[in-house]
């Protein structure tokens, strides 16, 4: 699976993982991305994979309104 969200873009970050003796090994976060199904208002549905912070994002503004300006950027739905 794809760690990357279609609505913020969030993608997995790295860094280092430090333990008690300082010794730093590589390591990665990533986003809790989840893929989910939404229902447009022409009674189409889109599946996204979305982060958490996408989701809210989806219910402030509404899917309709978030898949617009996903279209507008250039992402296939």
């Amino acid at each position: 699976m794809s760690f990357i969200c279609d609505v913020t873009g969030a993608k997995p970050s790295f860094g280092n993982a430090v333990s008690f003796s300082h010794r730093r090994t590589r390591r990665r976060w990533n986003p809790n991305v989840q893929r989910r199904r939404f229902r447009l208002a022409g009674g189409r549905t889109v599946r996204l994979t979305v982060s958490t912070t996408g989701l809210k994002i989806i219910d402030r503004d509404g899917i309709d309104a978030v898949v617009a300006r996903l279209t507008a950027r250039g992402v296939r739905l």
